[in-house]
């Protein structure tokens, strides 16, 4: 966990939602000099702030709605620093809670040196994450039916279809091992929804792929130099880790891609593991694909794990 201990002179603390955020402003002593609900706007924002503008600091929990004001904070110059959300959760946890407590709670643990820092994606590369991250989405989607068409087989006691459904030729006919009509109908919509799914995701692919070209064409291919690693893989990793020197040591980049057990202890007994959710789930998937395909297709590799 990394905190941010920066000196200013004012400290600004936000709730922020997606119609309304609550501005929490201090001073270095502490002192309250505004508390304030406004509109989530970019006008609202920075007439708020206006007469704190002198060496002013702006902290906000990562929800989804903080891209607009990151932008707007790198674009007129004032600092803006992310909060972890679920380090955030446990250091400024209490008995009531409401936007105008937690507001105020942000800025004091921005003053205070105890405000838990989360990475601020720079928005030249972020739209395309995000497209990458939804491609996800759409592919799970598409498993989700894949299975289903299989379980309904299992479901009336039918012969295994016995081929990959995810080669579109295997497709063909494939609703006529299902004799009842009515079923036949379900997995026809499975199928056309497979079909359907399988356009999108050809074209998303080819517009990211081109995209990822012009941002960092050169760290794609050494990315994709490394045994087990494919087109989507190296995606992923280029765009979730963005800059690897963002990360202070090796254990740091584990720990972040949710590579590492987290052992608990207490009085040197050991109480078992935790913070297994903390972390990027993506590059968590991405790193476990590679591994399996790096000993699959490596004979020294897979001499190398039955080994140990």
């Amino acid at each position: 966990m990394r905190f941010y201990t920066k000196n200013h002179k004012h400290y600004c603390g936000i709730d922020l939602h997606a119609k309304k955020m609550f501005l929490c402003m201090l001073n270095a002593e502490g002192e309250v000099l505004m508390h304030r609900n406004i509109t989530s706007s970019p006008e609202a924002f920075l007439k708020a702030v206006a007469p704190f503008r002198d060496d002013l600091v702006v902290g906000v929990e990562c929800m989804f709605a903080w891209y607009w004001l990151a932008d707007l904070c790198r674009k007129e110059k004032i600092e803006f620093i992310l909060g972890h959300a679920l380090y955030m959760k446990a250091v400024h946890g209490g008995k009531a809670k409401n936007d105008k407590i937690d507001s105020h709670k942000i800025a004091v643990l921005l003053r205070g040196g105890s405000f838990p820092v989360a990475y601020v994606y720079p928005p030249e590369m972020r739209a395309t994450r995000d497209l990458l991250r939804r491609r996800t989405h759409l592919v799970r989607k598409r498993a989700e039916l894949f299975a289903h068409i299989h379980n309904t087989a299992t479901q009336y006691n039918l012969p295994e279809i016995g081929v990959h459904l995810s080669v579109e030729s295997n497709r063909q006919g494939v609703d006529k091992h299902f004799p009842d009509l009515q079923v036949r109908k379900i997995v026809q919509i499975d199928l056309a929804m497979i079909d359907a799914y399988d356009d999108v995701l050809k074209a998303l692919e080819w517009d990211i792929e081109k995209t990822a070209h012009r941002h960092n064409w050169h760290s794609l291919l050494l990315l994709r130099s490394i045994r087990g690693v494919g087109d989507i893989l190296a995606l992923v990793m280029l765009y979730e880790i963005h800059d690897i020197n963002r990360f202070e040591s090796v254990q740091d980049f584990a720990s972040y891609c949710r590579l590492v057990k987290c052992s608990h202890e207490s009085a040197g007994k050991k109480k078992g593991t935790g913070g297994a959710k903390i972390g990027n789930a993506h590059l968590k998937w991405a790193f476990s694909e590679a591994a399996i395909h790096f000993i699959q297709y490596n004979p020294p590799a897979k001499k190398l794990k039955d080994n140990l």
